[in-house]
């Protein structure tokens, strides 16, 4: 297989110029690897084969695609980094914060794209948004937690106390959580923490939450949105309204959302992908966020939750589940 990098050398050799849908006609090896299935992740990646479709990288034609999940688990994700180090592609796509560390770890040169990384240099894979450095960048999903808690206001007014579930074994995590704790305390909140390091610990940190606040607030933490029905039982059981990051969590049963449509996030991350494909070094990409939000809201789960949501907020929504 020609290295779409390499021919790009030998056509400026040449003299020779080529477009982007010629360059795809190179056979191109895309490894991607994700810490754990959900609906925004999945989204992710759907968006990054969409958009390499659209840049004219046609499955099993000129373009390989090889997928793992590591079903949660770290151990595994380094696993599949080490796998795909050896299979040696073209480029390996990184979906959330632990596979993307994983694969910065293991790629030994390949350029790697990390998509829906909260903080990428908090977690170290990057020296710095504009300059990432060598072989990795990619597209962070940082969260506009200020929006997110006036939006935790608009569904529940006079909220004093809000519970927070999140791994603290994720480093976006921790930065997300961090962040709730200094804009709450602008807006005089409290926060209370609920810890769960595996999904089969997210019901048990939701439960630990009943009479100490009066609504509970979902980070974008893999391990706790791959959870997150669990949580949803224990606010429905307990008439405490449940307020996700995720918008992909609302048609699950949450109350609202104000986030990013993840589909979109990795149509972001493949136009990156295939500007990798077509010779343009990572340490030219800079790391990109994403400033859309869409606000995303479930009536009907707020009524089993105990509360009503106002028609005004119904009315700014881009999309009512019902």
């Amino acid at each position: 297989m020609i290295k779409s990098w390499s021919r790009t050398l030998v056509a400026a050799s040449l003299g020779l110029m080529f477009t982007s849908s010629v360059m795809a006609l190179d056979n191109a090896h895309v490894a991607i690897t994700q810490i754990v299935e959900h609906p925004a992740l999945d989204a992710v990646r759907q968006g990054v084969q969409d958009e390499l479709l659209e840049q004219g990288y046609v499955l099993d034609e000129n373009l390989k695609w090889s997928y793992e999940s590591a079903q949660g688990s770290p151990a595994t994700a380094a696993q599949i980094a080490k796998k795909f180090a050896g299979d040696n592609p073209d480029v390996i796509v990184a979906i959330a914060t632990p596979s993307a560390q994983a694969a910065a770890a293991s790629a030994r040169g390949i350029p790697v794209i990390f998509s829906a990384v909260t903080d990428p240099v908090a977690a170290k894979l990057v020296k710095g948004l504009d300059q990432p450095g060598a072989f990795v960048t990619g597209t962070s999903d940082m969260s506009p937690i200020a929006k997110h808690l006036e939006l935790v206001l608009k569904v529940v007014p006079g909220a004093k106390r809000i519970g927070v579930i999140y791994n603290p074994g994720e480093a976006n995590s921790v930065s997300l959580v961090e962040l709730v704790k200094l804009h709450a305390a602008e807006m005089n909140l409290t926060v209370v923490e609920g810890a769960a390091t595996k999904s089969s610990d997210v019901q048990t940190a939701a439960r630990s939450l009943v009479g100490k606040v009066d609504a509970i607030y979902l980070p974008t933490d893999n391990t706790v949105i791959s959870a997150l029905e669990a949580v949803i039982k224990v606010g429905e059981q307990n008439k405490i309204p449940v307020i996700s990051a995720d918008t992909e969590s609302v048609s699950r049963g949450a109350v609202a959302a104000q986030g990013f449509n993840y589909y979109d996030v990795g149509r972001q991350t493949g136009v990156m992908v295939a500007k990798v494909l077509s010779g343009t070094p990572t340490s030219d990409i800079p790391v990109e966020g994403v400033e859309k939000v869409e606000l995303v809201v479930n009536p009907g789960a707020a009524q089993r939750m105990g509360i009503e949501l106002p028609s005004e907020l119904i009315s700014m929504a881009k999309t009512v589940v019902k």
